[in-house]
């Protein structure tokens, strides 16, 4: 799934970044809120995880710009302030979850995990389709009892053709959930990683369909 982080401090924003991606995350960063909120405006992120002071504005500020254009990603914010008022005036602008600095990583991680089950039906952060399973939690792919060992890459397309399977994926927004925003939109690296994803998983990758000149859709066991 793909996060975007805005944070002023850099140090925090890219040592968020590089634990995030450790964890299979696709992560673009913003040290502006104005950035950040440019970003929001050309790419569709699942998470939004904002500081609350941004040396432009103010993180509740930017939360209700979000809000206000219907943009449907969900906000953690970040913050220093412990105080309950700052807390009630971060929800009320629209933010779905609030995390304080200091905070354990692994926190931020459970955190992120559930705001994404709030808009899965599969509340134990299980994918699958058939005899194939996806584990968000354990970072795990499983072709009926055999272990799947994916790269990143290969984890994060598959991730997101389960939550949507059954539907037609384009190449494009392939990308836009597996890469950066600094990605070649004319790159065949999509279909290269499909081929290789469908020769790992054997059998099961014939779950995964080509629809020429559209994209991808995996069967829907439903």
């Amino acid at each position: 799934m793909k996060i975007l982080v805005i944070e002023d401090e850099k140090l925090v924003a890219d040592n968020l970044k590089l634990g995030l991606e450790q964890h299979k995350y696709m992560v673009d960063v913003a040290y502006t809120g104005e950035d950040g909120y440019h970003l929001v405006e050309d790419y569709n992120y699942d998470v939004i995880i904002l500081d609350l002071i941004l040396p432009d504005t103010s993180g509740e500020d930017l939360c209700r710009r979000i809000r206000k254009e219907k943009i449907k990603s969900f906000v953690l914010m970040l913050t220093a302030k412990k105080q309950i008022g700052n807390i009630v005036e971060g929800l009320n602008c629209g933010a779905d979850d609030y995390l304080t600095k200091p905070f354990e990583f692994s926190e931020l991680l459970a955190r992120i995990r559930a705001l994404l089950r709030r808009s899965s039906k599969n509340k134990d952060n299980i994918l699958g389709s058939f005899d194939l399973k996806l584990d968000l939690d354990r970072e795990q792919v499983f072709a009926g009892s055999v272990e799947i060992k994916l790269t990143k890459k290969e984890f994060m397309i598959l991730e997101y053709l389960l939550r949507h399977k059954g539907q037609l994926v384009s190449r494009n927004q392939i990308l836009e959930h597996a890469w950066d925003r600094n990605v070649d939109i004319f790159t065949n690296i999509v279909d290269t990683h499909i081929k290789n994803l469908r020769k790992k998983l054997g059998k099961s990758g014939r779950l995964i369909k080509t629809v020429y000149g559209s994209g991808y859709r995996i069967l829907d066991d439903e």
